[in-house]
């Protein structure tokens, strides 16, 4: 295969292109579901995008990740998405641990209090279709061979049946999982460790329905995870300490059943086992999440223990924070320093999910004596000491993420933005499904385009690349949120030119708009507002 002919076209009109030779603006490598949200963002924006999937597309990935949490529900939700998912799902109330921890996600300030049990290939396929209708180039069957990078850009080189070919982009995104081509590529460590050996994964029916769509419990001698996902299938992981074996060593439905009861202390009648593997986790990550004009993200740049049900979940997150960044930089609205927040921000996040899926595998699989006292002294202090209650589950469902802040900003720059009611019934989320900042103000602002008299009180864009909204309350504080959700910028301050100067200051800093001016003009009151009741 030669190499793709297709270029993004913002040429000056003289038909050069400023760019270089390129064929797409950014190569995404791995059709997971990192990857497909990744190039759905970036394709939303107007970008070209290539994505290269080792696997034929009529061989689905391999699932394993079964539950979608709280914060990615949320990101799901800013790319309307997420009613489709939970409508398939299976919404929980409550996830037990260890059979008496209760974490309780209904204390959670979302529109999404729950755990929501559904298999990865139903996140692909919301994600892969709206990739597609978003222009994404999908190239599969293309095994990536290596890469080049220089000043300019990234040649990534790939073989497929028909043979060799190459893909040039500005940038380049390894979502291509823990055994990452790109990750080899770059050449970057992955130090860590096996944690657990001989896991076991099977797809099977069951003769009796368990009380819960998601069962898990463990008892120092092993434990089991028991999920179904539709169709009158489950998923069953699990591990037992007395039957350890190499990951090429056969597995059948025996050793799921003898494991099933030795942990949960019932088979549920097990029965036509559709495939039975065995594999081992890790606890990986990658010391920098760049090189150069390359970025992993999702379990290339880290990889945990399944506990938690984080991994899916945090590659799903690095792809938001990175997506908006790429399309900033690429469009020319910031310097390409932007990207660098994107290791500040999202490197410490992974660490903390291998710390706390660390945490729950270690206390599962204690031996059956101390074991037990450690899970049930575990299992009090969450149930009982509502602090750690809380804790624990902004942890797990993502909503406690939060980015670090410039000295003397304000105390909720950096934190995730909820889904906030606004002025005629707009919800922030709903907003942010445009990809662009949002800036939510007081009705009548002074200096902020007002929604039309008629017609409802809709926010409109102040410019392409914000939309102003307006509290439906009588709250004062003016906020700017990031396309991802999270906020970059906040003000109390009541002085109307110290006020008016620092959202101007602040929409003109992170849009990029240059000195400010387009947005400037649009933030700035006419000369005779100060002298109007409006205005004083």
């Amino acid at each position: 295969m030669h190499a793709m002919n297709r270029r993004t076209d913002r040429s000056d009109g003289t038909g050069a292109d400023p760019r270089g030779a390129r064929d797409t603006d950014v190569i995404v490598v791995g059709a997971g579901p990192t990857g497909l949200l990744l190039a759905g963002d970036l394709a939303e924006a107007g970008l070209g995008v290539t994505l290269l999937e080792r696997r034929p597309a009529e061989i689905s990935n391999l699932t394993r990740a079964l539950v979608v949490h709280a914060r990615t529900l949320e990101q799901l939700d800013a790319r309307g998405l997420a009613d489709e998912l939970v409508a398939g799902g299976h919404p929980l109330t409550g996830l037990r641990l260890f059979g008496r921890a209760t974490i309780d996600p209904t204390q959670l300030r979302s529109r999404f209090p729950f755990v929501l049990v559904t298999p990865q290939f139903e996140v692909e396929r919301v994600l892969e279709r709206r990739a597609r209708r978003a222009g994404v180039t999908f190239r599969h069957d293309s095994e990536v061979l290596g890469l080049d990078q220089d000043a300019e850009g990234v040649t990534v080189r790939f073989r497929t049946a028909e043979g060799l070919g190459s893909v040039r982009a500005a940038y380049v995104v390894g979502t291509d999982g823990v055994r990452s081509t790109i990750r080899e590529a770059v050449g970057l460590p992955f130090p860590g460790r096996s944690v657990i050996r001989s896991l076991v994964l099977a797809d099977v029916r069951l003769a009796q329905e368990p009380d819960s769509p998601l069962t898990f419990h463990a008892t120092g001698e092993g434990f089991a995870l028991i999920a179904s996902f539709g169709g009158g299938w489950y998923r069953v992981i699990g591990w037992n300490r007395h039957r350890q074996a190499a990951d090429d060593a056969p597995a059948d439905l025996d050793e799921v059943r003898e494991l099933t009861r030795l942990a949960v202390g019932s088979d549920y009648g097990m029965h036509d086992a559709r495939w039975v593997s065995r594999f081992h986790s890790d606890e990986r990550q990658v010391p920098s999440y760049r090189v150069g004009r390359v970025f992993l993200a999702g379990d290339a740049a880290h990889v945990h223990s399944p506990a938690g049900a984080l991994g899916m979940n945090t590659g799903l997150q690095d792809a938001a924070n990175l997506s908006w960044k790429l399309a900033a930089v690429l469009r020319g609205r910031a310097p390409d320093g932007l990207l660098d927040s994107y290791q500040t921000e999202r490197h410490p996040v992974g660490k903390q999910a291998l710390r706390s899926s660390g945490a729950l595998i270690r206390i599962a699989l204690l031996p059956t004596g101390p074991g037990h006292a450690v899970r049930a002294l575990a299992a009090q202090l969450v149930n009982r000491v509502r602090p750690l209650s809380r804790r624990a589950v902004r942890t797990i469902s993502g909503l406690g993420i939060a980015y670090p802040a410039g000295p003397g900003a304000h105390p909720l720059a950096g934190h995730r933005a909820p889904d906030f009611r606004l002025a005629g019934g707009s919800r922030l989320y709903e907003l942010l499904r445009q990809g662009r900042f949002v800036l939510i103000t007081p009705a009548g602002e002074p200096g902020v385009p007002q929604a039309p008299a008629s017609g409802g009180d809709s926010p409109r864009p102040a410019d392409d690349r914000v939309v102003t909204a307006f509290w439906r309350s009588e709250r004062r504080t003016a906020l700017l949120v990031r396309p991802d959700g999270y906020i970059a910028w906040a003000t109390d301050a009541t002085a109307p030119a110290a006020r008016t100067a620092a959202l101007r200051g602040a929409v003109a800093h992170w849009t990029g708009t240059e000195d400010g001016a387009s947005i400037a003009t649009a933030l700035t009151p006419p000369a005779h507002a100060a002298d109007t009741p409006a205005g004083r």
